[in-house]
């Protein structure tokens, strides 16, 4: 199996933002990825319930640049490695779960590594620009991008089209700009898409079953978003 891996000989480079050594920010660094096509899901706990597991569907698989494969969630206001999501207040990471057979496991699917592998190997980019884009996948689990210009006095729900791995190793959510929009349905590469986190009025990503909640004005779900007014 090709390693993936690179050699940092100057590991006492600290980056001025991150506080991190520049060799781990490159090791981290996502070079491709797979979209989950069979539902597997993270399993999470958080603060307020700490005897419960909660789930949300793994959006796609990562390969990073030290060889590592993990699974990536939007979490509040950017996609995620499942197993950084360690905040006392928003989750804990406690695993990968597939409803199918009902297992509980802790590292990518051996399917997902060799197509990631394979993909990294027969792809061969040559970019000119960290901005450049390396692949756009389809979102497959109805994320919604939640915009409010008013403190949340009102809100705006738009569909999360596609993901765009940049060069730099970044994943932008790519949401449509309706006055640019001409042919439905909107697919991933339509000129119309734009980044989310570029639109000023962008705060964090929902889960389709809440987005769906809110747009039936679900009284559950329009207190959480009061909550967010009231912070």
């Amino acid at each position: 199996m090709p390693n993936h891996a690179i050699d940092h000989p100057m590991d006492n480079v600290i980056d001025i933002f991150t506080r991190k050594p520049i060799s781990e920010l490159s090791d981290n660094k996502i070079i491709r990825i797979a979209p989950e096509l069979d539902g597997l899901e993270m399993l999470y706990s958080n603060a307020q319930n700490p005897e419960k597991l909660f789930s949300v569907r793994v959006l796609a698989w990562g390969l990073r640049t030290n060889g590592e494969v993990i699974g990536l969630v939007p979490w509040l206001d950017e996609l995620i490695a499942c197993d950084e999501i360690n905040d006392p207040l928003n989750g804990q990471w406690k695993g990968y779960f597939d409803q199918g057979v009902e297992e509980l496991f802790f590292t990518a699917p051996l399917h997902k590594v060799v197509e990631l592998e394979t993909a990294a190997d027969y792809y061969d980019y040559h970019c000119e620009s960290e901005q450049d884009v390396i692949q756009e996948v389809p979102d497959t689990i109805g994320t919604h991008a939640v915009l409010s210009n008013d403190g949340f006095s009102s809100i705006t729900l738009k569909e999360v089209i596609s993901w765009r791995l940049l060069n730099n190793g970044s994943i932008e959510a790519m949401i449509a700009d309706e006055e640019k929009l001409v042919s439905t349905p909107v697919l991933p590469g339509d000129d119309c898409l734009y980044a989310a986190d570029k639109n000023k009025d962008f705060h964090y990503f929902f889960q389709h079953h809440i987005a769906n909640k809110l747009k039936s004005n679900d009284p559950e779900a329009l207190a959480a978003i009061s909550l967010l007014k009231d912070g």
